[in-house]
């Protein structure tokens, strides 16, 4: 099974694409557990609550990966990864729990799209920074040139992002024996 990863800073649409993709695929889309987690909890958040959050992602993962195992699904969409929560946690405390960098320095996905800043940040109740979209893709960008996983970089307007991010999972498709 191919395993597929969005990050990218906030407001970039990694919702919105990942749940298109796993709707064109068929494929289990996996949300992001912090939106679940972080839905009516008052601010601010403890590096405790980061960690719960890579817990929750990771058990979702799991076990829609477990569920599209048993059905023979090709492909599974992931909305975030255990990457946003290591460059949030140094962001916000300084430093990242060593388990969390641990897993994220290990091979996890098949193919990560790292989603760029030229779209318009929408408000949301839980974002945070939108001054600090640039300086966060930067971050992402230098972490995944330096990790396991290979990773594309997706830019446009909404439909052109879709249509570069379907293009490369068609490929890794074609690419399965």
């Amino acid at each position: 099974m191919l395993r597929l990863a969005l990050t990218g800073p906030e407001s970039t649409g990694k919702s919105t694409l990942s749940q298109q993709l796993a709707a064109h695929y068929g494929a289990p889309w996996v949300p992001e557990y912090a939106r679940t987690y972080l839905t009516g909890r008052r601010p601010p958040y403890a590096l405790a609550d980061l960690e719960a959050i890579a817990h929750g992602q990771l058990a979702a993962e799991a076990a829609a990966e477990a569920a599209a195992t048993a059905t023979g699904g090709p492909l599974l969409v992931c909305d975030t990864n255990l990457l946003v929560i290591k460059v949030w946690a140094e962001h916000a405390f300084g430093h990242c729990p060593a388990w969390i960098a641990a897993a994220v320095a290990q091979p996890r996905y098949d193919l990560v799209l790292l989603l760029g800043v030229d779209v318009p940040w929408e408000p949301d109740p839980l974002r945070e920074h939108p001054q600090l979209r640039q300086h966060f893709y930067d971050r992402y960008r230098d972490e995944l040139l330096a990790g396991p996983d290979a990773f594309a970089e997706i830019w446009g307007p909404p439909a052109q992002r879709l249509a570069a991010a379907q293009q490369l999972v068609d490929g890794l498709l074609r690419a399965q024996p």
